[in-house]
């Protein structure tokens, strides 16, 4: 049982194959009429203006980096508890990430924390700050954490009051809902991703949603080499990149939208059986959802356990039962190439830390059954009572 337990998988049918097989009988790899099914999926999903697929999420954060006009020496609020991307974009501009602690229940960013670094950005600028930091802070970027939005009205709240953008990473939260809207629609913009471990997948991919029409066109322009509407093929408005989309894995996505209802349940219904069976555990603490999170949509399933267990130790033991297990997250300002960068110690972000410290994803996916669910939940057990 446990070597069939893989730590995610993709749920693909007979139908997604066959669609992606459909584009390979055709000459058009790229740039074909899947790109915009696929992008009107989505603005039908949101009821965002635009939609702009792209080759990965971190593509299209980078995009949104871009558009918000965030350059060398700009103060971005963001997260250190998020997978390195929603950093790395600001750092690709050479813009400066400024960051605040999270929610201990949540681990979304702490809104109480945003509007004090806001008023005082001097204040919480990474000890070892760039020269060229202008103290101009240029947007806010929360991220949705395992598929639950951040507080997004104090945040959006806060960025009205300083005029600046808000990036929203959605990247994890596909078809999650906030107070009844969508998550990827409650800033400026918003940015959903495909990887095989996600609510639906392309393979690599991502999706941004706007609803502003200018930044929307250069955007559309950015990720195909610069090329702005009226251009030739040899001919580059701007300096752009290779960021869009292929016809097979856009093909994909179609396929899976026309299942996003069922695929969401399938793991909402994984997620209750391990709350279920994990509540009865001690020394276990099962992921929070909270009340504005109208609609969750569970990306991994990440479970903390008491400050008491040491969770490397006990991942290894569920590692030597067949088990794979992951902490989630590593903390950002505590990547190497972070800690070179901006000097970030241990202590600076405690919450992230400890969240980081005692968290540790399980195996889930919507294609899990229930007698899976089962033996992991029993293999943990039995090894929280030899701890």
């Amino acid at each position: 049982m446990s070597s069939m337990i893989p730590m995610s998988s993709p749920d693909l049918t007979d139908a997604d194959r066959q669609t992606v097989l459909n584009v390979l009988n055709t000459p058009n790899l790229s740039m074909g009429r899947y790109t915009p099914e696929f992008e009107k999926a989505f603005r039908d999903l949101t009821g965002a203006k635009h939609a702009i697929a792209v080759n990965s999420g971190t593509a299209g954060l980078h995009l949104c980096v871009r558009a918000a006009g965030i350059g060398p020496g700009d103060v971005v609020i963001t997260t250190p508890f998020s997978f390195v991307a929603s950093t790395n974009v600001l750092l690709f501009e050479n813009a400066v990430p400024v960051f605040v602690d999270v929610d201990s229940r949540t681990g979304t960013i702490d809104p109480a924390q945003v509007a004090e670094a806001a008023e005082n950005i001097q204040k919480h600028l990474p000890r070892r700050s760039p020269l060229q930091t202008n103290l101009d802070l240029k947007a806010l970027l929360p991220v949705d954490v395992f598929g639950q939005p951040a507080d997004m009205d104090e945040i959006n709240a806060i960025a009205k009051k300083h005029g600046v953008s808000v990036i929203e990473d959605s990247c994890e939260a596909l078809a999650a809902t906030y107070k009844g809207r969508p998550a990827g629609t409650l800033g400026d913009f918003g940015v959903f991703a495909f990887y095989p471990n996600k609510q639906i997948t392309t393979g690599e991919g991502g999706v941004i949603v706007t609803d502003d029409d200018q930044a929307a066109d250069l955007m559309r322009a950015l990720r195909n080499q610069g090329r702005s509407p009226g251009d030739t093929w040899l001919q580059h408005t701007h300096l752009g990149y290779n960021y869009r989309i292929d016809e097979m894995s856009a093909a994909l996505g179609v396929s899976q939208m026309t299942r996003l209802d069922e695929l969401l349940w399938k793991r909402a219904q994984v997620a209750a059986w391990y709350e279920a069976r994990l509540a009865e555990i001690p020394g276990v603490e099962l992921p929070f959802v909270e009340a504005y999170t109208t609609r969750m949509s569970w990306f991994v399933y990440v479970i903390r356990f008491d400050a008491k267990i040491d969770r490397d130790r006990m991942a290894g033991r569920l590692a030597k039962r067949g088990i794979p297990v992951r902490p989630y997250f590593l903390p950002i300002h505590l990547q190497p190439y972070m800690v070179e960068r901006f000097g970030y110690k241990q202590g600076d972000f405690p919450v992230t830390e400890d969240l980081g410290r005692r968290g540790l994803a399980i195996p889930f996916s919507g294609v899990m059954r229930e007698e899976q669910v089962d033996h992991v939940c029993e293999a943990l057990r039995v090894e929280l009572t030899h701890a």
